[in-house]
């Protein structure tokens, strides 16, 4: 099947930058459909002499082999949550407005800017553009591409591209979810006394989640706020039936310096008489700012780093030992939202930084 890009713009990447945005948010690519915005964004890197270019399944990886002495990779996913009356794309008092402008098309224009208009950085670069990041984790493009070719995600700083208000985020968070379940005694609600309500215990749990606060953790001078939060309540079988069960379903959003095996001991610590249940725990990344490439990276942009609150990719780099930061443009407050927008001052600022540091 061919898939072409919508006649109004067309993908330039040496062009308007703010075109080439607009010319990515047109091209639908929900998590699972991006065939179509891969294939283009595959073209037009195939067209840049100094680039070595292959395609995994539906993530197109791009390198300049120079021989430099250090290896930076950019990344940035191409697929989108679900459209909310937010396409075609908009330009409007200087932003950019349309399903994916802030998460993360304008971080993509970016980088495939920089991938076909930087062509001798003083570091060697690989450019990963990758599927499914909306997706569950085992579709995500970054973990296929580890699996398959791990080689191509190996380098002394990984950068990914999510909005981040054109400031560097260090690190993320590391997520815990847990289902806590409370027993009671089923009873008719005609004879209620004659059983323990579930539901009503579980209060217990609510109260201590609620007196539980936010707790900040300083790492590497970087502040990351915790939280645990009850995100879903559920009982009952009948509205004639006193529940003898209740789960209350627990977020934990933790320090990259807490281990997945500490949060979960946490958690267990705090219900030590319930049921605990954990269904996910995922490690956070430290944020790595000391190695040489990072440093560098912030000496050239001369703003204070802060604390990525919430997990991204940056975690799976981490794992495998490559540090990364988040740095692009756009507001994360306003992903997956019906009014996401990306400034176009951020789309120049975040791509002049970046050939600026590649070429310094």
């Amino acid at each position: 099947m061919t898939h072409t890009l919508p006649e109004r713009v067309g993908l330039r990447p040496a062009g308007d930058l703010v075109e080439l945005t607009r010319a990515l948010v047109d091209v639908e690519s929900v998590s699972g459909s991006e065939a179509a915005i891969a294939d283009a964004v595959e073209q037009a890197l195939r067209a840049a002499p100094h680039l070595t270019v292959e395609r995994i399944g539906h993530s197109v990886v791009a390198r300049t082999s120079l021989g430099r002495a250090e290896r930076v990779v950019l990344a940035g996913h191409l697929d989108t949550v679900p459209a909310c009356d937010n396409l075609p794309s908009r330009l409007v008092d200087d932003r950019v407005y349309g399903l994916g402008a802030c998460d993360m098309k304008g971080g993509v224009a970016v980088a495939l800017q920089t991938a076909v208009t930087v062509t001798a950085p003083t570091r060697d670069v690989t450019y990963v553009f990758y599927e499914c990041e909306e997706a569950d984790a085992a579709r995500n493009g970054l973990g296929v591409i580890a699996a398959a070719r791990p080689e191509l995600l190996a380098g002394d700083l990984a950068i990914l591209l999510e909005p981040s208000g054109g400031l560097v985020e260090g690190g993320c968070q590391g997520f815990l979810t847990a289902d806590v379940t409370v027993r009671g005694r089923r009873a008719h609600t005609a004879r209620a006394w004659q059983g323990v309500n579930a539901a009503h215990r579980a209060a217990e749990v609510l109260r201590r989640l609620d007196e539980h606060g936010v707790r900040e953790v300083v790492v590497d001078g970087l502040v990351y706020r915790e939280g645990l939060n009850a995100v879903a309540v559920r009982s009952g079988v009948a509205s004639n039936v006193v529940p003898d069960t209740c789960v209350v379903t627990v977020n934990l959003r933790f320090a990259p310096s807490c281990s997945p095996q500490e949060a979960e001991a946490r958690v267990r610590a705090l219900f030590p008489e319930y049921e605990v249940d954990v269904t996910e725990v995922v490690a956070g990344a430290l944020p790595g700012l000391g190695r040489p490439a990072a440093a560098s990276l912030l000496a050239r942009l001369g703003t204070e780093p802060r604390a990525k609150l919430g997990w991204t990719d940056v975690a799976r780099f981490a794992a495998a030992g490559v540090p990364a930061l988040n740095f692009g443009p756009g507001d994360p407050s306003l992903a997956h939202t019906p009014d996401e927008y990306v400034p176009v001052a951020e789309l120049h600022a975040v791509r002049e930084a970046l050939a600026d540091w590649l070429t310094g």
